[in-house]
């Protein structure tokens, strides 16, 4: 039968494809030391794993509000309020399955053909495909790595067009770990508040990821609240991704578009998982703390492993739990008579040859680099480089 022209425009998620070649070969008796993944190890905090245990002892088992029940919405706006000094009333924050389903609905409500997206490289390998999937242009700025893989203010603008309509944001970044400055921020917001059609998705997902000081949202600013959708969820900073539970905010009229859309897809987001949400946002928060010092441990230890293999260039990510050095040294090179042409196939060699998982830069963007995640134990840390640096000796 034949597949729509919408769905056959769309790639596979590079992510998702790497981390089942590794599950294949883990399937087969090898050992790979698997850098792919996205999601901390660290096991969800008892105290809400209470909380789910609790709302089925009390049937929380029917259909839940398509927004999300109303004392979690109340958690989400008083998160919002205590630690990012937002405020949101109840009709403008929609809860979803995964901050990757309100960002799915953002951009089905907002975007259509003809539109241009900018989006900035680095990128989440979805935001393109999401851009993809409505039709809509993406339009790529290059974030450079002398500026940690940022762009500027004056790019921002030589970007904008009379069909630019989104602006995508991701900060703290996938994959980069990169951090705007409340500085850097104020500059791109005093572009967009002269281009007020220009909806600005602010993924925050990696909010409480950021190991150098408080985290900064391009909403704060008053002059561009209302054109920003900012997109956050409970899975990353509380080891919950299993749980699918995601939430955003945005202005009245959008919030109550993502409703009709959620209403006619999914509907409400699991009731279980919900409750549990309530305890993850208004309760202990000292197991982010916790969690961030074992991971900065981890980062500064591929971190210089990965300063140890000769010719990799990195800068130090300051957020989220990845490292994305640039091995360009090693493009080029072949081995077994096979030359290595770009990161897809540096990432495939690896895999296959030093059984150690990565992920290709080019599917973030930047055909350079590869993308590496440190949510794994040190003695995997440890491993993966022993087979690296052995493995890199190998090509010519």
């Amino acid at each position: 039968m034949r597949l729509s022209s919408r769905i056959n425009r769309v790639a596979e998620s590079q992510t998702l494809a790497m981390s089942q070649k590794s599950a294949e070969l883990k399937e087969q008796g090898i050992d790979v030391v698997n850098l792919t993944v996205g999601q901390p190890d660290f096991f969800t905090p008892d105290n809400v794993k209470e909380a789910a245990k609790k709302a089925i002892d009390e049937n929380y088992s029917f259909y839940s509000p398509v927004p999300g029940y109303k004392d979690l919405i109340k958690a989400v706006q008083n998160k919002f309020k205590r630690e990012n000094n937002l405020e949101y009333a109840e009709n403008q924050v929609v809860v979803s399955t995964g901050a990757k389903q309100c960002l799915a609905n953002v951009f089905q409500v907002l975007f259509e053909k003809g539109d241009e997206v900018i989006i900035p490289t680095p990128y989440w390998v979805s935001y393109i495909e999401l851009a993809h999937l409505c039709n809509a242009t993406p339009v790529i700025i290059e974030g450079k790595a002398e500026n940690n893989y940022k762009i500027t203010a004056e790019q921002l603008e030589k970007a904008i067009t009379p069909k630019t309509h989104g602006f995508i944001l991701n900060a703290p970044s996938n994959p980069s770990g990169s951090v705007y400055t409340k500085e850097e921020l104020k500059a791109l917001a005093d572009v967009l508040k002269k281009y007020p059609e220009v909806a600005i998705i602010s993924d925050e997902i990696y909010e409480h990821l950021n190991y150098i000081g408080e985290h900064q949202s391009i909403a704060q600013f008053p002059e561009v609240k209302d054109q920003t959708i900012v997109i956050n969820g409970v899975s990353k900073a509380y080891a919950m991704t299993g749980w699918r539970i995601g939430y955003m905010a945005s202005t009245v009229e959008i919030a109550k578009a993502v409703k009709k859309l959620q209403g006619q897809t999914t509907s409400g987001a699991s009731s279980i998982a919900q409750r549990a949400t309530i305890e993850a946002l208004n309760g202990d928060q000292s197991i982010i703390k916790k969690n961030n010092e074992i991971l900065i441990k981890r980062r500064d230890m591929m971190v210089e492993g990965l300063r140890n293999i000769p010719g990799v260039k990195l800068n130090t990510p300051p957020a989220t739990f990845y490292c994305f050095p640039d091995f360009s040294a090693y493009i080029g090179k072949s081995y077994n008579g096979k030359k290595i042409s770009n990161s897809f196939e540096l990432a495939d060699f690896l895999l296959n040859v030093a059984h150690v998982a990565t992920v290709a830069g080019g599917a973030f963007g930047v055909d350079s680099c590869i993308r590496m995640s440190y949510v794994v134990g040190f003695d995997r840390i440890q491993e993966a480089f022993k087979r690296l640096n052995e493995t890199l000796k190998k090509l010519q």
